[in-house]
């Protein structure tokens, strides 16, 4: 459960919205949607306890240390980090006490799900953005955390990578995990996601996303 009360956030003096007041049940899927600027990424961050809020306070119902993974725009990446994509994905597996043996089991099954067999040994450099992205997503797989904020994970998907990407959310929704998704695709969040929250000037508005989508500012649904 996400809960948040009278929240600001944005630059020091210079909230983004009015006092924002919305909770989000445990196990629920979110979008948030709004124009470019109007705060989402900060959002998320405030959420994480990645930038603290301006006012207000931020309430997370998580059992446990580590229970939150959060999914950043792939321009945060650091690409010329001297890593492979296999050791990426495995940092998902940062703080498991699996034997080495499951470990390897369960990295090369989630190298085949996001269709990245083959690839373990590129480095960051050598990947396209959509393998990225897709070893972004696949460590998210491993951590198994029950509340996940992602910011953008459509960005630099192909058709594959977006069916793959709705496959798995969907599976972690019905897993009963709770998602909040910054997504810009319009159309896809009226047909996957249920509900959405509007950031707006005026102030911050949850709802049906089928509602909410045409309240967006030159909002474009296929």
């Amino acid at each position: 459960m996400i809960r948040c009360e009278d929240l600001r956030w944005g630059a020091h003096g210079h909230p983004l919205t009015p006092a924002a007041n919305f909770e989000l049940p445990k196990g629920s899927l979110t979008a948030v949607i709004g124009a470019n600027g109007s705060g989402k990424s900060s959002l998320l961050k405030v959420i994480a306890g990645l930038q603290k809020p301006l006012s207000g306070n931020v309430m997370l119902d998580v059992p446990r240390k580590g229970s939150l993974s959060f999914l950043p725009q792939q321009q945060h990446l650091d690409r010329q980090f001297p890593i492979s994509l296999q050791e990426l994905i495995a940092a998902g597996l940062w703080g498991s006490k699996l034997s080495p043996a499951l470990r390897s089991q369960k990295l090369a099954a989630v190298l085949d799900d996001w269709c990245l067999s083959g690839l373990e040994q590129r480095p960051l450099m050598a990947l396209s953005g959509g393998e990225l992205q897709r070893a972004l997503l696949a460590r998210l797989s491993l951590a198994e955390a029950p509340l996940l904020l992602l910011d953008e994970p459509h960005a630099a998907l192909d058709e594959l990578g977006q069916a793959l990407l709705w496959k798995h959310l969907h599976n972690w929704h019905a897993e009963g995990r709770t998602l909040l998704i910054v997504c810009h695709d319009l159309a896809a969040v009226r047909q996957h996601i249920p509900q959405t929250l509007l950031i707006k000037r005026s102030g911050c508005v949850l709802g049906p996303s089928t509602e909410l989508i045409h309240q967006q500012p030159h909002a474009q649904v296929a």
